[in-house]
C-alpha cells in the first residue's frame, strides 16, 4: 500500500492536473501508472510477509493471520493479550515463545510434546490457565526473534490504542535493532559489558551522562543470564527514540526507569483494589488472629500510642490499634479506592478522626485517619513531625517473604517516622528451607488417572517446574528432610540493602521413618526440590504481655501465602546413617545416595520492580565424603 507521503503526492498531482493541458495530464497519468505498479508490488510483498504461528499459511495482514490462528489453531492473540494485560514487549515475547514451541512440536498452552507437527495440529486446544502461559513466555530469551525477518513482530501492535505515550512513540525499527542484538551481549564477557555500559549512556537535559544502571550495577536479567538492552526488563519497558517538535531526542534512561517503577506501582496498588484479595487475607485466620492478638493483647505497647499502619488495605489493623487504645492511628494506603473504603469503614465503626482542616458537619469521635499515598510521600499529604510515631505496624510480607518488596517501604517509614526505640510490629522475620519428596510434585496425580497411566505428563510438568518457582501448599508428610533456618531479619535495626542475601544450609534425611508417598528403595528416599517458608515474630521486645509468632510452615494450618517451591532439575536420592554405597556411581543416585544436601541460596531484588531473583546451588555429599554438584538454578518470582 502507498505510504502517507505517496498519498500526499498523488493528491497534489490531482490539483495540478486540473490546471494543466491535456498533454500534461497524459504524462501525469502515466506517472500514476508507475505509482500503481509500485503499489501492486508492495501488496504482493505483503501477501507473503505474515507467516502463521502454527502452519505454513501466509496472510496479507496481522488481523487476517490472528483470525486464522483463532479459528484454525485455538490461539486468540487479542484475548490472551487483554487477559494478561500484555504490553508491547510481553506480546513480542509471546509470539516468539509460541513459534519456538511449535518448532519443537510442543503445545504452547499445556506444554505437551507431540510426535509430529500433524499431531500437534490435532492436539491444539483452547487455553486453560492464562497464568501458566505468562510464566512460560516471560523469559527474556524470547526477546530474541525466533524467526529472522519475522514481519509479524513489526506489525502486531499497529492497531493498538491506549498505550502509554512513551510506548506508542517507540520507533519500531530501533526497537527491533536492539532486540536483534539481545543475544549478543553476555554478562560473562567483561569487555562486552563495559562496551555496553558506555553505549547505553545518554545525555540528559543538563548534559550529564546517565547510565543504564540500577543501584550502581549494570542491569542484568538474572533469570536468563543475559544483559538487558538499554535497560529493557521483563516488564517490557525500555528506552527508544522519540520525536518531539520534529526533532529526534533520546528518552532519558532515568526518566524511563521512573516511568517503569510508576507503572509497576500503579499495577501493584491497583491489584489491591479487588475486594476478593482483601477477603482472602482477612479470612486467613492464622494471619489475622496473629495480628489481632499482638495488637489487642499487648496494652503496654499500644495504649495511648501514635500508630502508623503501612499499607492498611481495608484498615483492619488500624481498627485493631484503635480498639487497643491508641491515641492516634495514621492508616497509609496508596490505592485510592481502598483508602476511600478504609475511611468509610472507620466512619461506620465510629473510629474515624477528621483532620483539623476538614470541612463539613461530620462528627469526629475516633482516632483513625486515612492518608491516600505511598508511605514515602506521607509528609506531602499530612502534617506530621519526623520521628513522632510510637508504633509502626504493617502486614508487608509477600510470597517467599520478600516478593512484592514492600519491606523497603516499612523500613523507610521506620527511619522517617518512628521514634527512637519505637515499636515495630512484627519486629522479626525468619526464612526456613527443607527438602520435599515425590508427593510434593504433581507426579502422584498423573500416575493413575481413572485407572490410566498418564505419568508422561507428570514428568514433563516436573521438568518445567524446575524453571519457575511455584507457590503452593506442601503437606507436612511430603517434607523429607529436616527444616533449616536460612535467614533472619531484625526489622528494628536492619538496613534496606540487607534484603539481598546469600545463605547456606545443609539438609539431612528425616529421622524415624520415611514418608509413605516418597519413592523408597533400601531405606532411600528421593528429594525432588526444596520448599521455603517464613515466620514473623511479635517478640517480647515490644509485645511484653503476649508475644506472638505468625508461621507459614507446612506443619501448621495453611495460610494464603502457602509455601514457595523450587524443583530440582533431577531428584536426588538420600539415605541416613552409614549407607553401603556403590562408589562407582554418582552421588545422589539410587545405588549411591547422598547423606546430606548442601544448599547455597541467594535472594536479591530483581531488575523488574517489586520482583525477586533466587539462585539455588545444590551439592550432594555422600557418606564417604564424596561430593557432586548440580548446575546453578536461577528463578524469578514476579
Amino acid at each position: 500500500m502507498a505510504n502517507n507521503s505517496e498519498t500526499e503526492a498523488l493528491e497534489t498531482r490531482k490539483i495540478v492536473e486540473e490546471d494543466e493541458e491535456s498533454e500534461e495530464e497524459e504524462e501525469t497519468i502515466d506517472d500514476w501508472g508507475d505509482w500503481r505498479d509500485d503499489d501492486d508490488e508492495e501488496e504482493e510483498d505483503s501477501e507473503s510477509g505474515f507467516l502463521c504461528l502454527f502452519c505454513d499459511a501466509n496472510y496479507s495482514s496481522c488481523d487476517a493471520i490472528f483470525e486464522h490462528c483463532r479459528l484454525s489453531h485455538h490461539f486468540d492473540f487479542h484475548s490472551i493479550k487483554t487477559a494478561l494485560g500484555l504490553d508491547f514487549y510481553s506480546s513480542f515475547k509471546l509470539i516468539n515463545y509460541v513459534r519456538s514451541q511449535v518448532a519443537e512440536n510442543r503445545c504452547w498452552s499445556c506444554r505437551l510434546t507431540c510426535q509430529s507437527n500433524q499431531d500437534l495440529q490435532s492436539h491444539l486446544h483452547e487455553t486453560v490457565n492464562f497464568r501458566d502461559i505468562q510464566l512460560f513466555c516471560g523469559d527474556d530469551k524470547y526477546l530474541k526473534p525466533f524467526l529472522q525477518e519475522d514481519k509479524l513482530l513489526y506489525s502486531f501492535s499497529d492497531d493498538d490504542e491506549g498505550e502509554d505515550d512513551y510506548i506508542t512513540s517507540l520507533d519500531k525499527e530501533e526497537v527491533m535493532k536492539d532486540l536483534r542484538q539481545f543475544e549478543d551481549i553476555c554478562i560473562d564477557d567483561e569487555n562486552t559489558v563495559k562496551k555496553f555500559e558506555s553505549e547505553t549512556c545518554s545525555a540528559n537535559e543538563n548534559g550529564k551522562k546517565v547510565s543504564s544502571t540500577s543501584n550502581g550495577h549494570l542491569n542484568i536479567a538474572s533469570s536468563s543470564g543475559t544483559a538487558i538492552i538499554n535497560g529493557l526488563d521483563s516488564s517490557g519497558v525500555g528506552p527508544s527514540e522519540e520525536k518531539a517538535n520534529g526533532k529526534d531526542s533520546r528518552v532519558s534512561l532515568v526518566n524511563l526507569a521512573a516511568k517503569d517503577i510508576k507503572k509497576v506501582n500503579e499495577s501493584y496498588f491497583g491489584s489491591y483494589s479487588s475486594f476478593g484479595i482483601h477477603r482472602e487475607m482477612i479470612s486467613d485466620k492464622v494471619r489475622t488472629d496473629a495480628y489481632r492478638q499482638a495488637i489487642l493483647e499487648n496494652p503496654s505497647c499500644l495504649k495511648g500510642a501514635v500508630v502508623m499502619d503501612v499499607g492498611c488495605g481495608t484498615g483492619i489493623l488500624s481498627l485493631f490499634a484503635a480498639q487497643a487504645g491508641a491515641s492516634r492511628v495514621i492508616a497509609v494506603e496508596a490505592s485510592e479506592k481502598m483508602a476511600a473504603v478504609a475511611t468509610q469503614i472507620a466512619k461506620d465503626n465510629g473510629l474515624w478522626r477528621s483532620r483539623p482542616q476538614s470541612e463539613g458537619n461530620e462528627q469526629s469521635t475516633g482516632v483513625m485517619e486515612v492518608v491516600q499515598c505511598m508511605v514515602e510521600e506521607v509528609g506531602k499529604s499530612l502534617q506530621i513531625q519526623p520521628h513522632s510515631v510510637d508504633v509502626l505496624v504493617s502486614e508487608w510480607m509477600g510470597y517467599c517473604l520478600l516478593y512484592e518488596s514492600m519491606l523497603s517501604s516499612v523500613l523507610f517509614a521506620r527511619d522517617r517516622w518512628l521514634k527512637p526505640g519505637g515499636a515495630i510490629l512484627p519486629d522479626t522475620a525468619t526464612m526456613f528451607v527443607a527438602g520435599f519428596g515425590r508427593g510434593g510434585t504433581s507426579l502422584p496425580f498423573w500416575d493413575n488417572v481413572y485407572g490410566l497411566n498418564m505419568s508422561c505428563i507428570g514428568k514433563e510438568l516436573v521438568q518445567d517446574a524446575a524453571r519457575f518457582p511455584i507457590v503452593d501448599i506442601v503437606a507436612d508428610n511430603d517434607v523429607v528432610t529436616n527444616a533449616v533456618l536460612l535467614q533472619t531479619f531484625d526489622l528494628a535495626s536492619m538496613k534496606p540493602d540487607e534484603v539481598d542475601f546469600t545463605a547456606s544450609a545443609e539438609l539431612e534425611p528425616k529421622l524415624g521413618g520415611l514418608e509413605s508417598n516418597s519413592i523408597k528403595s533400601n531405606s532411600t528416599t528421593w528429594c525432588y526440590g526444596v520448599v521455603l517458608w517464613f515466620e514473623t515474630g511479635f517478640t517480647s521486645r515490644f509485645c511484653k504481655e503476649k508475644p506472638i509468632v505468625l508461621s507459614t510452615s507446612p506443619y501448621i494450618p495453611k495460610t494464603h501465602w502457602s509455601q514457595t517451591i523450587f524443583t530440582f532439575r533431577e531428584p536426588i536420592a538420600m539415605a541416613s546413617g552409614n549407607f553401603s554405597a556403590n562408589k562407582t556411581e554418582a552421588i545422589g543416585t539410587d545405588t549411591c545416595p547422598a547423606g546430606r544436601i548442601h544448599l547455597r541460596v541467594s535472594i536479591a531484588r530483581a531488575v523488574e520492580h517489586r520482583s525477586i531473583d533466587i539462585s539455588l546451588e545444590t551439592t550432594g555429599i555422600g557418606s564417604d565424603g564424596r561430593k557432586r554438584s548440580w548446575p546453578v538454578q536461577i528463578f524469578n518470582l514476579s
